[in-house]
């Protein structure tokens, strides 16, 4: 088996002293679990990731086991040790231990990757799709086809399975790398392009809806949807909670341009904050999204059992809220997934879906293929991932495959449709699991009974007003930029955020004026005028971030150093981009250098 590495947010989701506040979910960094620990030589260098505030326990009961502890890898809460390899499975089970891993320098998969089988691989998209009924539905002709799902992520990058023409649309970056010509729209932080490959990979001349179509292939859950990409975290994860409401705020008065038909949102994003919903500036632009028509999909957290009470803006009980479960896709074994984060009885998952070990693509160069690579990686092309945004992501490729079948329903019935059909993990409380496990089997075709009550009772939980404060919304992570950190009621460009007057805006569907949001205007390729140079946020200004140095150079970076972020000292040296320059792999004209938004 296989398991993630969670960066928390500032990192997402947990405080840390410099950063930023992305993808509470983005469990993508990988490594291998305890079963693949028995080919290891009698004392075996593991890395121990600990339990949220268990980090002194975890090294304990590592040490109790005659354990020596090493480095601190305080960026996962965690730390290195050697130990026997008979005393590792009962350090993985300790109370305080979330994960023990190899080592990275032990290179366990080492340095060929030829013959990689997908139907072998209990966790490749193949098993998982077969298993869950999405194979299913492709052979009755739903793939996703006239659907567009918005990922708002870190960026999806033109990588094999996702370079086909048309299958990405390049919405805005709101990132400061929209400055530089050579990051604009990239992901240089691995997470969105992870994503986008579950929800819509699809490698070329497959076809999905031919059954001879085989493991050797690479097929996302909806693989003829189209991505719509708006990127908001830059090649470390970082983002602020205004650029998330910024970019939800353009997918909804986007939606219909040039016929992307936006149906579902992909939001695998999280802050632990504890304001209610029903004030929250987050949940509400999520909200207005939902009662926009789009199923907006958004993980539940990462932070397991005894979390009592999801992420914002999962929080808002409209919006499909997804925890993890682990599927063996080939005999059909589930069990909740240890990270997921439970809800508080009055707000739980909704559901949960695959989100164990799941097979997905690399996106070499990127920070997490940078750092993650050595262990993270199947092969040159394919890396593996846990956690709720995986999770989310497979959801909402299943969303995408429910409303192409049922393309007047709306989110309301379309969630109603996955719920009323999911089945319970044995043994586990709805606290953790919602409904259950999604099962497109079930939810597709004729709908009766009391499926059919459900998806005609429309939710009608109270509304949020969006008046609270956006400093609420970031809870404890916040985006630091040079020392200097963005707080208070200001928003990524150092504008001061009425959030009254956003949501009515919000509500008139005029947050977007044009090319301008609150005061910010984006001209098309990035923010125009003064930009982010000469934005500052109480002394702090972009002028000295000027990314000339910043390039894609034969595949790597040529002017920047990852040294300074490292999550566990892991590393995927002499990697590349395959041999394909950018410059050979443009986006279609249409989508990639034309497209104006203004």
């Amino acid at each position: 088996m296989m398991h993630c590495a969670r960066r928390q947010v500032a990192s997402i989701r947990s405080p840390l002293p410099r950063t930023s506040i992305f993808l509470a979910s983005l469990a993508v960094a990988c490594s291998v679990l305890m079963p693949a620990l028995g080919g290891l030589t009698q004392r075996v260098s593991v890395i121990v990731m600990a339990r949220t505030g268990q980090l002194a326990a975890a090294e304990h009961a590592a040490m109790s086991l005659g354990a020596n502890v090493g480095r601190s890898l305080a960026s996962i809460n965690g730390f290195v040790a050697s130990l026997d390899k008979a005393d590792a499975s009962a350090l993985a089970h300790s109370g305080a231990v979330s994960s023990v891993t190899p080592d990275a320098a032990l290179h366990l998969l080492g340095s060929s990757y030829s013959g990689y089988s997908a139907s072998q691989d209990p966790y490749s998209l193949y098993n998982v799709e077969s298993a869950t009924g999405v194979r299913s539905m492709w052979q009755q002709g739903y793939t996703g086809s006239g659907v567009g799902v918005a990922v708002i992520d870190s960026g999806v990058s033109p990588v094999r399975g996702l370079n086909g023409q048309g299958q990405v649309y390049q919405g805005p970056d709101l990132t400061e790398e929209s400055q530089s010509s050579s990051l604009n729209r990239l992901d240089t932080f691995g997470h969105g392009t992870f994503m986008a490959g579950i929800i819509a990979g699809h490698d070329p001349r497959a076809d999905p809806t031919d059954s001879d179509t085989g493991s050797s292939a690479f097929l996302g859950v909806a693989p003829e949807s189209t991505i719509v990409s708006v990127k908001v975290a830059d090649s470390h994860g970082m983002t602020d909670v205004s650029q998330v409401i910024a970019a939800i705020d353009w997918i909804v008065q986007h939606a219909q341009d040039n016929g992307l038909n936006i149906r579902v949102m992909n939001l695998s994003f999280g802050t632990d904050s504890t304001q209610a919903y029903t004030l929250d500036p987050l949940a509400y632009a999520a909200e207005t999204a939902w009662r926009a028509g789009i199923v907006v999909v958004v993980s539940a957290g990462n932070h397991g059992s005894g979390s009592n009470g999801l992420t914002d803006p999962a929080t808002d009980p409209y919006v499909l809220a997804v925890g993890s479960e682990t599927l063996n896709g080939q005999t059909g074994n589930a069990t909740l997934s240890s990270y997921s984060s439970s809800g508080n009885g009055t707000r739980n998952p909704d559901v949960v879906a695959p989100g164990g070990h799941l097979q997905g693509l690399s996106d070499p160069g990127s920070f997490i293929s940078d750092h993650y690579g050595s262990t993270g990686n199947i092969n040159s092309r394919f890396f593996r991932g846990s956690g709720t945004s995986e999770a989310t992501a497979f959801v909402s490729g299943a969303a995408a495959l429910l409303v192409q079948e049922h393309p007047s329903y709306t989110p309301d019935q379309i969630k109603a449709l996955l719920v009323s059909t999911a089945k319970p993990l044995s043994g586990v409380s709805a606290t953790s699991q919602g409904a259950g496990a999604i099962d497109l089997n079930a939810a597709s075709g004729a709908v009766t009974g009391s499926t059919l009550q459900a998806v005609n009772t429309p939710q009608s939980y109270a509304a949020s007003t969006g008046t609270g404060t956006l400093a609420s919304s970031r809870g404890s992570y916040t985006l630091t930029l040079r020392g200097h950190t963005l707080s208070g009621e200001t928003d990524m460009m150092g504008h001061t955020v009425n959030t009254s007057q956003l949501a009515r805006a919000e509500a008139a569907g005029t947050a977007w004026q044009g090319g301008t949001w609150n005061g910010s205007s984006w001209s098309g390729s990035s923010w125009s005028g003064s930009s982010w140079s000469g934005s500052s946020w109480s002394g702090a200004d972009w002028s000295g971030s000027s990314w000339s140095s910043d390039n894609w150079s034969t595949g790597t970076w040529s002017g920047s150093s990852w040294s300074g972020s490292s999550w566990s000292g892991s590393s995927w040296s002499g990697s590349s981009w395959s041999g394909s320059s950018w410059s050979n792999d443009a986006w279609d004209s249409g989508i990639w250098n034309t497209a104006s938004w203004s």
